[in-house]
């Protein structure tokens, strides 16, 4: 993924994670790394928490493409210190005998939902109050994992994610570099599917595409985009928001003036106020805390 994506925006190759984030896990936050198989998937997870023996409310955190759990300590920090579970994840998927990352790490239900049965196991985690928040690629798998285990999700929070890809993949393309680019990507994601034909390939793809499990969703959904993203358009969210309103779900679209992608990473007056607005879903979902009620619960 990471050099598909790197094809199409070098800039974003190199985001700053800690740009509105802790550098450092606060006094008295507990950390520690885990490493899971489950066959085919072996799951890596970074944790945070607060001191005490919680169950806390948790947050399970997925990267953009090309990057892993080790890229997101200052995200589970942070939650941490603001008194969640933060939990990050990534996948590598055993092909040929050899566990190895792949764009396609998920292939069956049972792959889609590996991290969430895993982190509800642990004496810390209130299962009650699980919210799920992810980064382009990451957005993605959190779409779909609430879409996979819609009694088990409470909250989502989805930054800047494709969530129809056979259409984004498929879309005409202004100038040279940008049909060249995606000419790659799509080349890539080919390649990476191991597909034995084209119709396995494109149901490879609606299968990854949260658009068509919208029916799905049960949890609320904040979509959170730039709009000067030229990687994976405003259109992504605005289609994705649109169909999660038709079939009456609770969705809140925030546009982003400005922002490209990976926004969150590169331009910090907007990260500050796209993190705010997340904590503020987080809080109201998964804490019963909005900021007109007053009082904040533990």
């Amino acid at each position: 993924m990471a050099a598909a994506f790197l094809a199409l925006d070098a800039c974003t190759f190199f985001p700053d994670h800690y740009l509105v984030h802790p550098d450092r896990p606060a006094a008295g936050i507990v950390t520690w790394s885990e490493v899971v198989d489950v066959e085919p998937l072996r799951v890596h997870l970074e944790w945070a928490r607060p001191s005490g023996a919680g169950p806390y409310p948790t947050v399970l955190v997925h990267p953009e493409g090309g990057k892993t759990a080790d890229d997101m300590p200052g995200i589970v920090w942070d939650l941490a210190e603001r008194g969640y579970v933060g939990v990050a994840a990534d996948y590598e998927r055993l092909i040929h005998g050899v566990y190895q990352r792949n764009v396609f790490a998920w292939r069956s239900d049972a792959d889609v939902t590996a991290a969430l049965d895993i982190v509800v196991r642990s004496p810390h985690v209130d299962p009650r109050r699980v919210g799920v928040l992810g980064f382009s690629q990451g957005g993605v798998f959190s779409l779909l994992i609430a879409a996979h285990a819609p009694e088990r999700v409470q909250a989502v929070v989805a930054y800047y994610p494709v969530t129809d890809f056979p259409r984004w993949l498929g879309a005409q393309r202004d100038g040279f570099f940008e049909r060249g680019a995606f000419a790659v990507v799509r080349w890539f994601f080919r390649r990476q599917s191991g597909a034995e034909s084209d119709a396995r390939f494109e149901a490879m793809l609606v299968a990854a595409s949260p658009y068509y499990v919208a029916d799905d969703l049960d949890a609320p959904v904040l979509l959170v985009h730039g709009d000067h993203d030229t990687i994976a358009p405003l259109e992504e969210s605005q289609r994705m928001a649109a169909r999660l309103a038709e079939l009456g779900k609770s969705v809140e679209l925030l546009t982003v003036p400005g922002g490209v992608h990976i926004f969150n990473c590169r331009q910090k007056d907007l990260a500050v106020a796209a993190w705010e607005a997340t904590m503020r879903w987080l809080d109201r979902w998964l804490r019963g805390y909005t900021v007109t009620s007053g009082v904040k619960p533990p």
